[in-house]
């Protein structure tokens, strides 16, 4: 998983149409039309992952965007890897997603509600797992971002990577959708808690950001707003990486 620092497109899905909130709240969607075309102009340009949300269905607790979901698989997902969040409850949802040509599935709810789902679901897709960690004020929430936990990210991390998940999922919600910049500090706090790669989400505006969150320690980092509203182009991050490491 994320043999290389990549930049991965989101491809959050509310009603069928591809939105990006601001600070997870409900209300503040901007839409950016079919997911489809979403995912197969970041493609086109160079993601080697996508990252699918179902928002509804992280508000509802079950999944809403299947049809939208199934088209994006059928039309990009033998040519990159592909993972979703947002809904899914049971192991059973997430072996029929795995076994239909899911490459990862993301848990947040799920996971804080039964932890064990994380080691069901592993046993029959190793790696496949991404424990979706999305921090408010420094504690983990869940239910789409409107419900706390009481847990601190570093402290669950470490958790849910004994159980056997494949990676983390943080996402910084406090700054997510804003395009004012990323916090690193929370970031490389997670990072050195485990032994698992670590993806960043929440705040990027700039290059200089995705920079950053590589120089944090993450593994990937999953963009959204900042690409959707031209910010900067998946391109020109893809070779600012590049020329970095060179």
């Amino acid at each position: 998983m994320y043999p290389e620092f990549e930049v991965v497109p989101a491809v959050d899905m509310q009603d069928g149409q591809v939105v990006q909130l601001v600070g997870g709240e409900r209300g503040t969607e901007k839409t950016y039309g079919d997911p489809v075309e979403a995912a197969q102009r970041w493609v086109d340009a160079g993601a080697r992952t996508l990252h699918l949300v179902d928002l509804d269905g992280a508000f509802e607790g079950e999944r809403q965007n299947a049809a939208a979901i199934d088209a994006v698989l059928d039309a990009v997902g033998a040519d990159v890897d592909v993972q979703l969040g947002g809904g899914i409850r049971t192991a059973e949802d997430a072996v029929s997603l795995l076994d239909r040509g899911l490459d990862r599935v993301i848990l947040g709810t799920a996971a804080v509600e039964t932890p064990e789902i994380v080691g069901e679901i592993s046993d029959e897709h190793p790696g496949s797992v991404l424990v979706s960690l999305d921090s408010k004020d420094g504690e983990v929430v869940v239910s789409g971002w409107t419900e706390g936990t009481g847990l601190d990210p570093a402290d669950a991390a470490g958790r849910y990577a004994d159980l056997g998940a494949g990676g983390i999922l943080f996402t910084d919600v406090d700054v997510e959708g804003q395009l004012d910049g990323v916090r690193t500090d929370p970031v490389r706090r997670l990072v050195d808690s485990v032994d698992i790669p670590v993806i960043a989400s929440g705040g990027v505006a700039t290059i200089d950001d995705v920079l950053a969150l590589r120089s944090a320690g993450a593994a990937a980092v999953v963009v959204g707003s900042a690409l959707y509203e031209g910010q900067f182009t998946l391109d020109a991050a893809i070779d600012a990486l590049g020329e970095s490491s060179e």
